[in-house]
């Protein structure tokens, strides 16, 4: 049996998130604590009280993401969880991953995804952006209908996440545009997102070119022990590659169904989803439908036990 974690991204984060793990170890506050000595401000105030619309901010969002995945790990750990053969992470999670696995440090990779989500905020003003998730419609007809919707503007598919899963992004009107014509293509859903940029959009580009500056003074160690799948579907073991990865993965899609696919094949057997929620979860199993398949989230003191008990390396 092989076990692989994975690491939710922007999306994944409410208010009130985390407040029931936190009673089991005071490993929790102690880890929010350090990111908001990095951030100057209370981020677990901020997570458990709102305003909504604060932490939907990516500027927010992406530190809160972050800490909430690591101070997770964290606990998996000092409960006597298992290292995992395997990490991967949807997106902003793959920073989380790389905390996770020894290659950024935690402090410093809350100072680089703050900056991350001030760049991509910076990079479309306010209310011009946008995602949105379309559910039970072909990729093909989903390009087709980003095709009809963008008018001179931008609107792509930028998350394959499971069949019949795809997150769009681009300018807010083409969004908008895109959602009916997905509708009139006979899409199950059409829903707008809780994110306040449209990541990994070609919008992002401006703000990839900035990251990528930070990231060369920024300290990335290799990855030995543990692979990390970047949003090309590869594992990264060199410092420059996986710095490479982490400015590409800014304006390209997240092929997030072919990355599960991948760690399955190398011969993952249980898939845990570590940070709030269990949006991974719900869609790690519409990729893989085998029942020996093991996937569980740690997102409360039960499923944590649970995971504890089951959940071997």
């Amino acid at each position: 049996m092989s076990l692989a974690f994975v690491f939710p991204g922007q999306g994944s984060q409410s208010i009130g998130m985390m407040s029931t793990l936190a009673t089991s170890s005071p490993l929790i506050a102690a880890t929010f604590a350090e990111a908001s000595a990095v951030l100057g401000y209370d981020l677990w105030q901020r997570c458990q009280e709102g305003p909504v619309e604060a932490l939907n901010s990516t500027e927010c969002t992406q530190p809160a993401m972050l800490t909430a995945g690591v101070a997770t790990y964290r606990l998996w750990r000092e409960r006597g969880g298992a290292v995992p053969a395997m990490m991967a992470g949807h997106s902003l999670g793959e920073f989380t991953a790389l905390v996770a696995a020894g290659v950024l440090d935690f402090k410093a990779a809350v100072d680089l995804v703050r900056y991350r989500g001030e760049l991509m905020q910076a990079a479309v003003p306010p209310g011009q952006g946008a995602m949105a998730a379309i559910l039970g419609l072909e990729d093909i007809d989903i390009d087709a209908a980003c095709d009809e919707a963008a008018q001179g503007e931008i609107v792509e598919a930028v998350n394959f996440n499971a069949p019949g899963q795809v997150v769009i992004a681009g300018h807010a009107a083409a969004v908008a545009r895109a959602i009916e014509a997905a509708t009139a293509k006979g899409a199950k859903r059409a829903l707008a997102l809780p994110i306040s940029v449209p990541a990994h959009s070609s919008l992002m580009q401006p703000a990839a070119e900035q990251l990528r500056l930070r990231l060369e003074s920024t300290v990335v160690m290799p990855a030995r022990d543990i692979a990390v799948y970047g949003v090309d579907v590869r594992t990264h073991a060199s410092s420059e590659a996986i710095r490479a990865g982490l400015v590409k993965q800014l304006y390209t899609p997240v092929f997030w169904a072919a990355t599960v696919r991948t760690m399955i094949t190398a011969g993952a057997t249980q898939i845990v989803e570590c940070g709030p929620g269990k949006v991974l979860t719900a869609l790690n199993r519409r990729v893989d439908k085998n029942r020996d398949l093991k996937m569980m989230a740690l997102e409360d003191p039960q499923s944590l036990d649970i995971a504890l008990t089951t959940a071997k390396a």
